[in-house]
């Protein structure tokens, strides 16, 4: 199995990139997604969060409200660190879950936006880091998602810099390029993956 660290700034790209490498055959693990699983309604994640901030940050529904939770922690850096201190052992524990169910010889693509602001890289084989200029992530941000430059900005600036997301890769992709470039720049990639998968299941035999 080769395990892959996949990260970018918001609006490089990461998530097209993620996606052709399952049309490759890749294994997707989405840190994300299962940051919102382990917190569902009746789950016990649920519950360490609403002991932590009390019953306001539920939604109507039973459901975390997001945005409410937001406006608490991420103006107190304690209570992200709270937040934190829940969430993220249980995504790590999913996320083992899911990798231990996966054939040997897999290439498993961990989709982690905080890799490099987290220190996450020496868990992987292999980091991938989707690149792309500001001007190209703050026009997407701007145009596609309908975000107003001035969050687009800020939401920029609160993640790792341009350089330290590059320090920290084995491989680059290059997203300020068509969509037919990157498919290819992908498949190259994808290439060089699957090539150190095999070369990792024969060593292991």
């Amino acid at each position: 199995m080769l395990t892959v660290g996949l990260t970018g700034g918001i609006g490089a790209g990461k998530s097209e990139v993620s996606r052709l490498l399952v049309e490759h055959g890749a294994v997707l693990i989405d840190a994300d997604r299962i940051a919102r699983e382990v917190v569902a309604p009746g789950t016990p994640g649920l519950a360490a969060v609403v002991d932590a901030f009390g019953p306001d940050v539920l939604a109507a529904d039973g459901g975390l409200d997001r945005p409410r939770l937001g406006s608490i922690v991420f103006a107190d850096p304690e209570k992200l660190a709270v937040l934190n201190s829940i969430v993220h052992p249980l995504v790590r524990d999913r996320s083992r879950e899911l990798e231990s169910a996966v054939p040997e010889d897999a290439v498993v693509v961990h989709d982690v936006p905080l890799l490099t602001e987290n220190g996450l890289a020496p868990l992987y084989d292999v980091v991938i880091v989707v690149d792309a200029s500001p001007r190209t992530q703050l026009d997407r941000l701007v145009r596609l998602r309908g975000m107003t430059e001035e969050d687009a900005r800020a939401r920029m600036a609160a993640q790792a810099t341009r350089e330290q997301r590059r320090e920290i890769a084995d491989i680059v992709i290059d997203n300020d390029v068509s969509l037919d470039a990157l498919r290819e720049r992908v498949a190259e990639v994808w290439d060089d993956l699957a090539r150190r998968a095999r070369q990792g299941s024969a060593g292991a035999e």
